[in-house]
């Protein structure tokens, strides 16, 4: 596949035409300033991946022919559910971003005791629409033809009441805790606190959870910087990283 990578969640007929929505055809008419004949990658998000071809590319209206269709590549062998402290400005979609790089499979925003966000009504849903669309931003920068589902927030007992996954890990600085090589699951929880850190009860939930403390090092990260740290951890160890 050639050209920039355009998320575009439609069919892709083999010899037909897609027109981009909005969003999409601006980006690729007046940012990229791609004129016809160019070629372009298109995914829809659930793991296809269609080569293209530019048939229009005015202002208003931008049209791509379908050549070649296959499943998307990128995909992890380790699926990972991670659950995120949802944090401030910037940080919780630089989290969600390098999350996707890093071929997290789902994630959810958490609320939680130590955590200063709290979003209701129409602010919860434009916040939600926002990070899925860092997520498909992501998924066109880093290759991935399936696009993460971003849950709606939930409070973190809520969470952890629903996980069945064979790993489950919450990060906490004040254990020894480490990933046991003899260890291979096929899909992992990862719980991730606030700036502030989850609180005594909290971590005792986790664990009344059957979730696992591990720790990082002896170095305290920013909520934003542990889910990269973490998940490239497992990734190496049961993932496609080593």
């Amino acid at each position: 596949m050639s050209g920039p990578r355009i998320h575009v969640a439609a069919d892709f007929p083999v010899g037909g035409d897609v027109v981009l929505p909005d969003g999409a055809a601006r980006h690729v008419a007046l940012v990229l300033r791609l004129r016809e004949g160019a070629s372009l990658t298109l995914f829809d998000g659930a793991g296809n991946e269609a080569a293209a071809v530019l048939v229009e590319a005015g202002r208003k209206r931008v049209v791509a022919r379908i050549e070649h269709v296959e499943t998307g590549r990128g995909e992890s062998p380790l699926s990972v559910h991670l659950g995120q402290a949802i944090s401030k400005g910037d940080r919780m979609d630089y989290a969600i971003q390098k999350a996707v790089e890093l071929g997290v499979a789902v994630i959810t925003p958490l609320y939680t005791e130590h955590g200063d966000v709290r979003l209701k009504g129409d602010r919860e849903a434009k916040k939600l629409a926002h990070w899925q669309g860092v997520a498909a931003s992501a998924c066109e920068q880093c290759g991935r033809a399936t696009i993460p589902p971003v849950h709606p927030p939930c409070s973190l007992q809520a969470w952890l009441a629903q996980r069945d996954e064979p790993l489950r890990l919450v990060l906490h600085p004040a254990t020894q805790g480490v990933l046991q090589p003899e260890l291979s699951p096929a899909a992992a929880a990862l719980l991730i606190g606030p700036e502030g850190g989850l609180s005594e009860a909290e971590v005792a939930a986790a664990r009344e959870a059957k979730f696992t403390p591990l720790s990082l090092g002896p170095r305290i990260l920013r909520t934003e910087t542990a889910p990269v740290v973490a998940l490239s951890l497992l990734q190496y160890r049961f993932g496609d990283l080593a």
